[in-house]
């Protein structure tokens, strides 16, 4: 089979490139070669490759900065999906298309399941939604994964804007009244590999974070636990950290149904899952700690 993969290098993208390969042909693209705010670059490429299915890892993902730029949020998020589920549609092949938590205002008090009815409170959330709609609407074969508070040891994420920060400062600042689930790219890239293996691929919008939950300011002192660095993390409310964007004060997502539908394992907790991270010592080595300090 062949593969279409958009967004080589993004976290995810980067990711499904090295576990892909084993399904079949991948012909794995970035931005430079499919701009997804071009539709008409992204038609003549889908076109060219006539790819047995397509894994959409391409976003706008710029959540303050969609707030000035709507028109490009939509554009990637919202209009390049529609396009790509219209073509998909014709060929007869199938589409994996990545959603988010921020689909959701955050007033439910327990974890979202996937028919919990959307509410987004930011042009990302909204353009993200948009995307969704549009692909549901176009007839086209297709699964749409939900994550949330994605993290990998490249690109740009919370786990590495903290590291960063800590090299420079002894105490930081981080808001602990938002609630998500911190959830590593590669456990979204296996549990897309696993679910491209199905003879049975399933249909329709599923979450796919991990399990448990955090705040921004227990994901962060979590990291610097691994890391085995001694930086103070203040608690702080997000009035005290204010944005362009609105964030949902929880955007938790219940997991389960993937599993339940197909037998996939889900992904595990999500202290476990940044663990798993650490046994790799990435952690560590991206902390710029040295052997001595490893213990």
């Amino acid at each position: 089979m062949r593969l279409l993969l958009l967004g080589r290098s993004g976290q995810v993208g980067w990711e499904l490139e090295r576990l892909l390969a084993a399904l079949g042909e991948v012909i794995a693209l970035d931005r430079d070669q499919c701009d997804l705010a071009d539709a008409d670059a992204v038609a003549s490429r889908v076109r060219q490759t006539r790819p047995g299915a397509i894994i959409n890892a391409a976003a706008y993902t710029g959540v303050d900065r969609a707030e000035s730029e709507p028109e490009l949020a939509y554009a990637v998020n919202a209009t390049a999906p529609a396009l790509l589920a219209d073509e998909v549609r014709k060929l007869g092949a199938f589409l994996v298309h990545y959603s988010t938590d921020y689909v959701f205002d955050g007033s439910k008090r327990t974890p979202y399941v996937e028919t919990d009815p959307p509410n987004p409170l930011q042009v990302y959330g909204k353009s993200k939604l948009a995307g969704e709609a549009a692909i549901r609407a176009s007839g086209a074969r297709h699964v749409i994964l939900r994550a949330s508070w994605v993290y990998a040891a490249r690109g740009r994420n919370f786990l590495l804007t903290m590291l960063d920060k800590a090299r420079k400062q002894e105490k930081l600042r981080v808001v602990a009244d938002q609630r998500g689930v911190p959830t590593w790219a590669r456990d979204i890239a296996q549990l897309t590999a696993a679910m491209l293996r199905l003879a049975d691929r399933p249909e329709g919008t599923f979450h796919a974070a991990a399990a448990g939950e955090a705040t921004w300011c227990e994901f962060a002192r979590e990291i610097f636990r691994l890391a085995r660095m001694p930086v103070q993390v203040e608690a702080i409310a997000s009035a005290d950290y204010p944005g362009p964007a609105r964030r949902p004060m929880s955007s938790v997502l219940d997991s389960s149904l993937l599993e339940r539908s197909t037998g996939i394992a889900a992904i595990g907790d999500w202290r476990e899952r940044l663990s798993a991270l650490d046994d790799l010592e990435v952690l560590r080595d991206l902390g710029g700690l040295g052997e001595h300090d490893r213990g």
